[in-house]
């Protein structure tokens, strides 16, 4: 999966830094990241961003430590008006996601996380002050009101409905991948991960399931969430009711049909591959 990046090792405690010339920057706008013109992913630095900034009349902006991966510190900084960065390209994180060296793809989804907290986490939601980050933790303080505000981080689930050797397999409505998928939710007020699983699979195609597992989990800072995977089974035979809003294809696949997964980052395509190769084994 996208965090498997051994012998390399996140590490993700907040420190009061300032970057070198060589530190890599994530300069985000909107749903883009700015990297280099390079066949792998490679991200500018801290050096020629100030050097493109002072090109362009201005000072570099201040750069906040994310965390580092190996021996490289990882920054966020922003890019003033004004300034343009020679050599590098704006990528949608959909783009990122499939791109090489890995390690490098999975800083790309945590900082997106972090910088989205950031971005929407300027002003105290209790009385309106501005925030001020902690000296010492991942933290944004309200001097005004002492609101603590710290990372969002959203539970979901990913289930893998079973029947005998089959595996119900699906595909989003309205959303940009359109491979196959499982059915997925968040985690609501006052449920456990294991009710969001019962929830989530009547909701989105009516089904009653039995027999509740977990799996593993999966941080996955494109959407903020930590993925938890379940395999459940079905309990009796359902025709299965399709809410269009969320699925525009939901149907059984036998395990023999499940494709390779060549991308190798998500819990989702993983759990399709254990389930294959689970019955695979039961056969011989």
């Amino acid at each position: 999966m996208i965090q498997d990046i051994y012998p390399l090792q996140l590490k993700n405690a907040y420190q009061k830094k300032r970057p070198s010339l060589q530190s890599p920057v994530f300069i985000f706008s909107e749903d883009r990241i700015l990297l280099k013109n390079e066949e792998e992913i490679t991200y500018p630095t801290y050096g020629e961003l100030e050097e493109a900034c002072r090109s362009g009349g201005g000072e570099p902006p201040e750069c906040v430590y994310l965390f580092s991966i190996g021996e490289a510190d990882y920054f966020l900084a922003g890019l003033r008006a004004g300034c343009v960065m020679p050599g590098t390209a704006a990528h949608t994180l959909f783009e990122i996601r499939a791109m090489r060296p890995k390690e490098r793809a999975f800083a790309a989804a945590t900082a997106w996380h972090l910088y989205v907290w950031y971005r929407d986490n300027q002003f105290c939601g209790r009385c309106g002050g501005k925030l001020a980050h902690d000296e010492k933790q991942r933290m944004l303080a309200c001097p005004h009101c002492n609101n603590l505000v710290f990372p969002k981080i959203a539970p979901a689930v990913i289930v893998g409905v079973t029947d005998g050797r089959n595996l119900l397999m699906t595909k989003y409505a309205n959303r940009e991948y359109k491979r196959y998928a499982l059915i997925g939710g968040f985690t609501e007020i006052g449920e456990t991960a294991e009710e969001t699983v019962r929830r989530e699979v009547e909701e989105e195609v009516g089904l009653h399931v039995k027999n509740i597992r977990y799996y593993k989990s999966q941080p996955w800072g494109f959407d903020s969430n930590l993925l938890l995977g379940y395999f459940c089974e079905l309990e009796k035979p359902e025709e299965i009711r399709l809410d269009e809003q969320e699925l525009s294809v939901a149907e059984w696949v036998d395990y023999e049909d499940i494709p390779d997964d060549l991308e190798g980052i998500s819990l989702t395509r993983e759990m399709m591959l254990y389930f294959r190769e689970e019955q695979r084994k039961k056969k011989k």
